[in-house]
């Protein structure tokens, strides 16, 4: 009897102790009162994850990082204890110190999914350490003209201000790198893929390739263009994690990101017969701080992407910021920089 009313007393309390002992775990797990927030713990995590201390990725980070001297000499960003956190309502979004690898901001920044012409940045890499004349001349096939989409002469499809390429046309390797980066032309990265390595597929193995080298688990490129293959989509994919640090690797080549800082330009064939003229897709050249560059990304599968490196007033601190699929990129990205120059300082 004793046992039934003992019973009767305890068991409306139970719920509230359950609810308790969750709260103190999570509670601990963040720390005490003021503790690590979600975004930090979660790139703490990633951090880890990818620390030079984890034995899987110790060649791999060796690899990347540091860029320049900013790492070996001690000097790392440390974020303001009266900081808040930001949320950039990006499917994911991510910020690295360029030199050290910390992350400066984080979220979803390991979802695996199509990033559009972003891949640039690794087809530029990929062409800076496998031709060794950026003047060589380059022969435009018929393939790489039948790719759909951003192509030279046509910054969107049916409208065409600028001639388009022809088969058979000749030009120099540079003047398709421009292309490529600033005006996200398709068929310029598909025709140096081609020239490079013989043909799309070849070239899109070398840059598997050195993803993997890299220690970039979590990326597959099936173009070098960055457009998706029908009926393939699942298997063209990067991180935003990923892309910045192939971004924060690609800047060890001045000549990637001076082209990237280019508003406008033409180029000839290597006849003189044909001029094409080209546009930067950046439009936050000339009005962010300190841009040292970006690129564009879009496809209906990626959404609108974009990443963009830039560095603090002395211009010894660089970071890469990547947002994919993001309908408000242009002021995600001021806003995301400026909190990142607000909430941190390099010592």
């Amino acid at each position: 009897m004793l046992q039934f009313i003992f019973s009767l007393l305890i068991i409306p309390f139970i719920p509230l102790w359950v609810f308790w002992s969750v709260f103190n775990n999570e509670k601990n797990k963040l720390g005490e009162g003021g503790g690590l927030s979600v975004v930090e713990e979660q790139s703490r995590q990633l951090a880890a994850n990818n620390s030079p201390n984890t034995p899987e990725n110790q060649s791999a980070v060796a690899n990347i990082f540091p860029v320049d001297n900013s790492a070996s000499s001690g000097i790392m960003p440390v974020k303001n204890e009266n900081s808040q956190d930001l949320k950039i309502w990006a499917g994911s979004s991510v910020a690295i110190d360029s030199s050290t690898g910390n992350i400066l901001h984080y979220d979803n920044g390991k979802n695996k999914i199509p990033i559009a012409s972003l891949t640039k940045i690794m087809t530029a890499v990929v062409i800076m350490e496998h031709l060794q004349n950026l003047n060589e001349e380059v022969i435009i096939t018929r393939e790489s003209l039948m790719v759909p989409g951003t192509v030279v002469g046509c910054p969107r499809t049916g409208f065409c201000p600028s001639n388009r390429m022809y088969v058979g046309e000749k030009v120099k390797a540079i003047d398709l790198m421009k292309a490529m980066l600033m005006n996200s032309a398709n068929d310029a990265a598909t025709a140096l893929g081609i020239h490079i390595a013989g043909s799309e597929d070849k070239f899109v193995e070398i840059m598997n390739d050195k993803a993997q080298s890299l220690g970039f688990k979590d990326t597959h490129f099936c173009t070098p263009s960055g457009l998706e293959i029908d009926g393939q989509e699942a298997e063209c994919y990067s991180t935003a994690y990923d892309i910045a640090r192939i971004a924060a690797y690609s800047l060890k080549y001045d000549k990637i990101w001076e082209i990237m800082r280019i508003p406008e330009d033409r180029f000839y064939s290597t006849n003189g017969k044909y001029m094409h003229e080209l546009k930067n897709t950046d439009l936050l050249l000339g009005s962010l701080p300190n841009c040292l560059g970006g690129k564009t990304g879009f496809t209906p599968a990626a959404g609108k992407s974009l990443l963009v490196a830039t560095s603090d007033f002395s211009g010894k601190h660089k970071i890469i910021a990547v947002l994919l699929n993001d309908e408000t990129r242009w002021d995600d990205m001021k806003t995301l920089n400026d909190w990142i120059f607000k909430s941190y300082i390099w010592k």
